[in-house]
């Protein structure tokens, strides 16, 4: 698999294009030739999602291709059996005003994490209980807030990653899982999941295969 990564606060919008043309280039691949477009829709910073939906949008009006929204959490969660090989993850995202963004997830068939406590948003000390033991915690929240989340979930938590971020290859890896499944949108309804104010995203009343 081929990703182009880079950490560059505030200048996404700037970059994301021209990586995409660089990396269908070196895969010898036109637009039109995917299957799909795969986007983090979130949750996370306003701006960020926004435009990871925005681009993937017109991306799948130009090639003419179904859209395929990912969790962030769902990603890191990913990441974290990519990398380290853990089975059970916690991932929280700092989502500022004392908050986290919350979701766990289980290694299921096929090497793909599967959700097991839907994702929201909550203070630290009320994040819902994991169901298990032997959990790892990855994700900015465990940055932020580690100290309390740690006391929350002391005796389901065996240890923790500092610094993981959601990567392109884990949103990918989760999407081709979801496209097998049929969970494909059209392009105007490559809307993005922020959670915060119970935000809902429903085009026309339809609800989207990933919420």
């Amino acid at each position: 698999m081929q990703e182009r990564y880079r950490l560059a606060p505030r200048e996404h919008a700037a970059l994301v294009l021209p990586m995409v043309d660089e990396l269908l280039a070196a895969a010898g691949l036109t637009l039109s030739a995917l299957d799909a477009v795969a986007f983090g829709r979130g949750p996370g910073s306003f701006t960020g999602v926004r435009i990871a939906a925005s681009v993937a949008q017109g991306l799948a009006f130009a090639g003419e291709l179904p859209v395929i929204g990912v969790s962030t959490l769902a990603a890191l969660a990913q990441g974290a059996w990519r990398e380290f090989g853990w089975e059970r993850v916690a991932a929280a995202i700092d989502a500022r005003m004392h908050e986290v963004y919350w979701g766990c997830c289980r290694l299921g068939a096929g090497a793909v994490m599967e959700t097991v406590i839907g994702e929201g948003v909550f203070a630290p000390a009320a994040t819902p209980a994991l169901p298990e033991a032997g959990y790892h915690g990855v994700g900015s929240g465990w940055d932020a807030y580690g100290p309390a989340l740690d006391e929350r979930h002391h005796d389901r938590i065996v240890g923790r990653s500092a610094g993981a971020l959601p990567r392109a290859q884990d949103v990918a890896r989760l999407a081709v899982a979801a496209f097998a499944a049929g969970q494909t949108a059209a392009p105007d309804l490559a809307i993005p999941v922020y959670l915060r104010d119970q935000v809902t995203h429903q085009h026309a009343g339809q609800a989207l295969p990933w919420n």
